[in-house]
């Protein structure tokens, strides 16, 4: 059975009350119904910005009262959640924050078991160590002379000699590995001091649960609340093979959390329910094309007034709003949630170190094709194309390898990767030139009432493969926005598109391309407008 906390009194009278009563009963009953304390981290949900987690304790036979203490400062009183088997009835709930010092020895740190046991192996080292300088410091005051050598043969003593010379030396060599071993083990015990200090702030404080029990059988309680800030965020590594056409993903999670309690091996379950090099070149935009409005006259008021400061342009405007950097780690959409249970126990500390969890993988067929924007960039680049792997994929950093080498990285989401592909690097066996462009400016129409322009555009790819590729050219073309712009384009060869992915002004091209062999692309834009306007383009 599952008891919400209440949310109109979890701090009120009715928990004092029940305190004091405990309080009030004789000492016999007090020592048979003892709180019970102790509890441990049994699971976590983890999701994008926020954690559950879930703590269990014992409750003996006849308790009366459970204390969870030391939980997370910052956890929500309104999640919190007690849950118990059968034997055991749960009352009221009482919520406290309270200063660590108060709690003693209860709030130690998880990290102390392996301070302890770091600093045992360095008092071993230094015992051993003093032994050595207590051996050598004999030998090095024993005199061979006078009184210790009298009477002794010549050989004996250069047997002796040469003994202590042999042990002298292997004492010395010891000394120095059991310095460095101590170096070692003092760097290693460093940021667990520090660590273990930060999460044992006397000062911070810490919040305390204390529940009332009816507990005749005893058994187990379990406590879930929530914290904010642990998250996870998903990861990616592509692999292609580009001879098989076969793409390896692999799921992978970066969890970390500094709630202020360590979660040590404790089973994980991760949801998406609550919400540089480069890889390949830029692609083109739609190309715009429109008339520049005309300034309207001052009204005859203002013509004596001071000018005021004329505001940007909306153009320059929109251009500073996109540089303005985004800090959203990852944007999770879909209706239904995912949860991925890890199948090993995980530690993760409260340092806030990233901790990555491997999540499983997926073996993709994938269409293989080479893409070029000529007019953008002088390189091609080799795309990968494969459908949607069933299940939920949330956005995230990708790890990209091309045939075992790694070529860089970029953002993959599921959705869009299925119809623009992963870009895997430059095809360095790919040529792309550029002819040289042209541009023609005048006026045509009826007496010369209109301006126009014409544009020409020659791009030349080469294929030093020796097979074939499947060849993708992508260009930028005009497009009207106005009535009295009128644009005109012809083609060689015809495109597929003219409005790629749904672009209109993006021009594709695809085509398979013999190895060794070259294609030409070309493209003519006639542009007209009114003589008295001024033209206003957007690339």
């Amino acid at each position: 059975m599952t008891h919400p906390m209440p949310s109109t009194r979890p701090l009120r009278l009715p928990a004092l009350a029940g305190l004091l009563l405990a309080l009030a009963l004789p000492a016999a009953a007090q020592s048979a119904a003892a709180p019970a304390t102790g509890s441990r981290i049994t699971a976590v949900k983890l999701y994008p910005g926020s954690a559950t987690v879930q703590r269990t304790l014992r409750v003996a036979p006849g308790a009366r009262q459970a204390v969870f203490a030391c939980l997370p400062a910052g956890l929500d009183a309104a999640s919190l959640q007690v849950s118990a088997d059968a034997g055991v009835r749960v009352g009221e709930l009482a919520l406290r924050q309270q200063p660590r010092e108060l709690l003693g020895s209860a709030c130690a740190s998880t990290l102390d078991e392996r301070i302890r046991a770091l600093e045992d192996q360095i008092a071993a080292l230094a015992a051993e160590a003093g032994g050595i300088d207590f051996a050598t410091g004999y030998l090095k005051n024993f005199g061979l002379g006078g009184e210790a050598t009298r009477g002794t043969p010549p050989g004996q003593i250069a047997a002796t000699l040469q003994a202590l010379q042999q042990g002298g030396q292997s004492a010395l060599l010891r000394r120095h590995q059991l310095a460095r071993q101590q170096q070692a083990l003092e760097r290693e015990l460093k940021p667990l001091r520090a660590e273990r200090d930060r999460a044992n702030d006397q000062e911070a404080p810490v919040s305390t649960v204390q529940v009332t029990l009816s507990a005749p059988q005893g058994g187990e309680l379990r406590l879930a609340y929530q914290v904010r800030g642990p998250g996870w965020q998903p990861a990616y590594r592509a692999s292609l093979d580009s001879a098989a056409g076969k793409l390896r993903l692999e799921r992978l999670a970066q969890v970390a959390q500094s709630s202020g309690e360590d979660w040590s091996d404790v089973p994980i379950t991760l949801s998406t329910g609550q919400p540089g090099a480069a890889t390949q070149g830029p692609l083109p935009r739609p190309w715009r094309v429109g008339i520049e409005p005309t300034a309207a006259p001052p009204a005859e008021g203002q013509l004596r007034m001071a000018a005021a400061p004329a505001p940007a342009p909306v153009a320059a405007l929109a251009k500073t709003a996109e540089a303005q950097p985004s800090f959203d780690v990852s944007v999770f959409q879909g209706s239904f949630a995912t949860e991925f249970v890890v199948p090993q126990r995980v530690s993760v500390p409260s340092s806030g170190e990233r901790v990555t969890l491997a999540l499983g993988e997926q073996l993709l067929d994938t269409r293989l094709r080479v893409r070029a924007t000529p007019a953008l960039d002088a390189s091609a680049y080799l795309i990968a194309s494969f459908a949607t792997p069933p299940g939920v994929w949330p956005a995230g950093p990708v790890n990209l390898y091309r045939d075992g080498a790694y070529v860089g990285s970029a953002r993959l989401d599921a959705a869009s990767a299925s119809r623009d592909g992963l870009a895997f690097g430059r095809d360095d066996l790919v040529g792309v030139r550029v002819e040289r462009p042209e541009q023609q400016q005048g006026t045509g129409g009826f007496i010369g009432s209109r301006n126009q322009r014409s544009d020409s555009r020659r791009y030349v790819i080469d294929n030093r493969h020796r097979d074939a590729i499947t060849l993708e050219v992508l260009d930028s073309a005009p497009v009207g926005e106005h009535d009295d712009v009128r644009v005109e384009s012809r083609y060689q060869p015809a495109p597929q598109t003219e409005a790629w992915n749904g672009q209109k002004g993006v021009v594709a091209w695809e085509q398979s391309l013999a190895g060794g062999a070259s294609q030409r692309f070309g493209a003519e834009h006639l542009i007209s407008w009114p003589k008295d306007a001024r033209l206003r383009e957007r690339r």
